[in-house]
């Protein structure tokens, strides 16, 4: 006995659902510079450059704005969560640091529970001319698109056209270049 094929309903319900199933199964994502255990045994606060660190670990994530005598190598697993974001699952930071003759004097390590929750400021920014109104909001872009930049980019663009035989050849101040 022949099972029942199954209908067009079924068939485009089954491939409807599908892509939704990729949220839950999606790869991590692995991104940085991974720095084990063993490769920070290599290094010797007291003895080891900031030459040693580079040619072992490769160059840092980034080095401090404020110090740049610390290297910090970051490395993060993040997976795509509900809403196609992207979640931090895991996080390890390493701080090299050095002092001003480039020796290592310390290695500290980071994790995400280290990290500190900075909350966004809920304040905007002030605009000259107040709050824009519903009418101003509507036709207060009107008349100001210019395909040629800013005031100040039209003389250089008027400048380039008439190298190309444009509308400015020969005026004043322009070279043709030929």
């Amino acid at each position: 006995m022949r099972p029942a094929p199954l209908t067009l309903t079924t068939l485009l319900c089954a491939m409807l659902a599908l892509p939704g199933c990729a949220v839950f199964s999606d790869a991590p994502h692995y991104r940085g510079i991974a720095v084990s255990q063993h490769d920070l045994n290599e290094l010797t606060p007291g003895i080891s450059s900031q030459t040693d660190a580079q040619a072992l670990l490769g160059p840092p994530t980034f080095v401090e704005q404020f110090d740049n005598n610390n290297w910090d190598y970051v490395s993060q697993v993040t997976k795509i969560r509900i809403g196609q974001t992207e979640g931090v699952k895991q996080q390890h930071v390493v701080v090299l640091s050095f002092d001003n003759n480039g020796i290592l004097q310390g290695v500290s390590q980071k994790d995400l529970k280290d990290g500190v929750r900075v909350a966004m400021d809920g304040a905007q920014t002030p605009v000259p001319g107040g709050k824009p109104g519903f009418l101003r909001q509507l036709i207060g872009g009107v008349g100001s698109y210019n395909p040629l930049g800013s005031a100040s980019d039209t003389s250089s663009a008027r400048s380039s056209a008439s190298g190309l035989g444009g509308a400015g050849a020969g005026a004043p101040g322009s070279s043709s270049g030929f």
